[in-house]
């Protein structure tokens, strides 16, 4: 008789799969947990990390240490290279694993649509190395600019053109806003910053569009009274680190192209064989399961299914509460029950655009102004892990909110990083 315990392995440790591995804590499974980092990001503050208002450390924490003490838990830093879901094997960078069940919460990646040119020359929004390098960027700019005698020169360097009006889009606009111009004339008080230009490009006629038409129209005046110009209608087509291309053959001299405009299922979802949806999704049963493969379940951004009639929007509200479900489908499965299917709460949107000011739709509610500011504050600090990290983060907020003031303003380019300028 074979007594081994049925194997769980989870592919990606962000907020999916980190929940899934913390929940299955005393089930009767073994698990493991796979990740080519050795840390949990908080991916919603890495706009905050790109405009010099956090530091890395601010929005990570080690994963060994989340789930230190989980006796049934182990943890592979490592990729997975490919999947046979038919022997039930993964092959990775650390060796091959084997598995009896398997949670896909890969998550997702920056999609430029194809668009060659703007993924080679402009900057994501996913990762620590792409706000690390948006950071580099913008700082260096600003030291070139401090010494540029050719105002035409200048002007390009100084302008900061941001794709895609959804949460992060409008976040960074409104974060770079103050960065400009409430905190870098400090320390170049030489630049004139009538010079300087935010622009935020939609192509829909609208912001957020998870929002009720008010509260988008809403966003667009507190964006503008932080001096950033919103443009619609009128998509990037091209870009060639001096030169944005708009499709109505505007061409608008920068130097700084932020892409917050599209996401994609992660490389992985394109390995397994089988059914995708659009933007790389892989097309799951309401209980989150393949349907070929019933002991695979797919959560979080490389998930494909639907809400009335609508695909469930690429955020981590339906990460993790699709993680519940899989733990619970898990213990289902393993005691030869049927599985359970998944059922979306949608607990609202949020999205700030800078001190005092922000957006939130949650039920029946709308807030917007300083209540709803605070109400992103107290949100994200919860949501944060680490106590060491909420500190940190409140002392920095805190820090910028009264003294106008950002400690992170430092130039660290990693070792063979491309620079973008």
């Amino acid at each position: 008789m074979d007594n081994r315990m049925p194997r769980v392995v989870i592919i990606g440790a962000g907020f999916g799969g980190l929940w899934v591995a913390r929940a299955l804590a005393g089930a009767p499974v073994a698990v493991i947990l796979i990740d080519k980092n050795n840390y949990h990001l908080f991916q919603p503050l890495l706009y905050q990390v790109a405009t010099a208002a956090l530091a890395p450390p601010d929005i990570v924490y080690p994963v060994r240490t989340i789930l230190r003490g989980q006796t049934n838990l182990t943890f592979r830093m490592a990729e997975v290279t490919a999947a046979d879901l038919n022997t039930r094997q993964l092959s990775t960078t650390a060796g091959t694993i084997d598995y009896d069940y398997l949670i896909v919460a890969a998550g997702g990646e920056t999609n430029f649509f194809g668009m060659k040119s703007v993924e080679r020359y402009g900057f994501g929004l996913k990762n620590i190395d792409d706000v690390l390098a948006i950071r580099n960027h913008i700082l260096r700019l600003f030291e070139l600019a401090a010494q540029e005698a050719n105002a035409a020169a200048r002007r390009a360097m100084l302008t900061f053109i941001i794709v895609g009006g959804g949460p992060t889009g409008v976040e960074s606009a409104g974060a770079l806003a103050e960065l400009v111009y409430l905190v870098m004339p400090k320390d170049y008080p030489g630049i004139d910053y009538e010079e300087a230009r935010i622009i935020l490009l939609e192509a829909s006629n609208r912001l957020l569009t998870g929002l009720p038409d008010d509260l988008g129209t809403a966003t667009v005046k507190m964006l503008e009274k932080k001096r950033v110009e919103v443009r619609f209608g009128n998509p990037v087509a091209d870009f060639d680190g001096e030169v944005v291309t708009l499709k109505d053959g505007e061409a608008i001299p920068a130097r700084t192209l932020i892409w917050a405009a599209g996401i994609r299922a992660a490389a992985l979802a394109d390995k397994l064989g089988v059914k995708q949806a659009g933007l790389g999704r892989l097309v799951i049963k309401p209980t989150l399961q393949l349907p070929e493969y019933p002991e695979v379940m797919v959560i979080g951004d490389a998930a494909y299914l639907e809400a009335e009639g609508q695909p469930l929007p690429m955020v981590a509200p339906v990460a993790t509460q699709q993680a519940q479900t899989a733990v619970n489908n898990i213990r289902r499965l393993v005691q030869g029950q049927e599985p359970e299917e998944f059922i979306y709460k949608n607990p609202g949107v949020l999205a700030t655009i800078g001190r005092n000011a922000a957006v939130a739709h949650m039920g029946k509610w709308q807030f917007k102004g300083f209540f709803a500011w605070l109400l992103w504050l107290v949100i994200h600090i919860v949501r944060l892990i680490g106590f060491r990290n909420r500190i940190v983060v409140l002392i920095n907020w805190a820090w910028d909110y009264f003294f106008f003031d950002r400690a992170v303003r430092v130039i660290m380019l990693k070792p063979g990083k491309v620079k973008k300028e």
